[in-house]
């Protein structure tokens, strides 16, 4: 669990970024959207088979150097 503790001479927006930050960092958002909905195994494998066949075109295909 993520948390800030607001100084003296700190603004609440100026917090509420810092924890932003720390919760994004944690990943917390990012496992709270992955868990929102049950995947089914079958779906969970066609995702995983897509992102890998993703990476793999990518690394395959390196971008050009820019001048």
């Amino acid at each position: 669990m993520s948390e800030v503790i607001i100084h003296d001479d700190e603004s609440f927006e100026r917090a509420l970024k810092r924890f932003k930050k720390k919760c994004e960092k944690a990943g917390i958002l990012a496992d709270l959207r992955k868990h929102r909905h049950y995947e089914k195994p079958s779906e969970k494998k066609k995702r995983k088979l897509a992102a890998a066949y993703r990476n793999a075109r990518r690394r395959s295909f390196p971008r050009a150097p820019r001048d």
